[in-house]
């Protein structure tokens, strides 16, 4: 089991932005997240958007880097990746 973070590659307000998962459990993830001080409202239902001034600090508490194909690919054997399809379905009007 392991956190894994994707180098901080997506723009997004004028910066830059890496994912942060588990590959084991959300409850992992979770803390891990709390344990960086990363707030609840950077999670987005599979993963947490991280800026890329944190990105260092994470592999130093033990996030593994990795590319974002193989985040996404042992995301999915996790059983934990929420698709696109899916994420609609908890917003209203969708």
């Amino acid at each position: 089991m392991a956190v894994l973070v994707d180098p901080p590659m997506w723009p997004r307000h004028g910066r830059l932005w890496a994912h942060l998962v588990s590959d084991e459990s959300l409850d992992e993830l979770h803390a891990f997240a709390a344990r960086a001080g990363i707030p609840a409202r950077g999670f987005d239902h599979d993963h947490y958007d991280v800026p890329d001034n944190l990105h260092a600090e994470l592999v130093a508490l033990g996030a593994h880097p990795v590319s974002p194909h193989e985040l996404i690919r042992r995301l999915r054997a996790s059983g934990l990746r929420v698709t696109r399809r899916d994420r609609g379905r908890d917003r209203p009007g969708d």
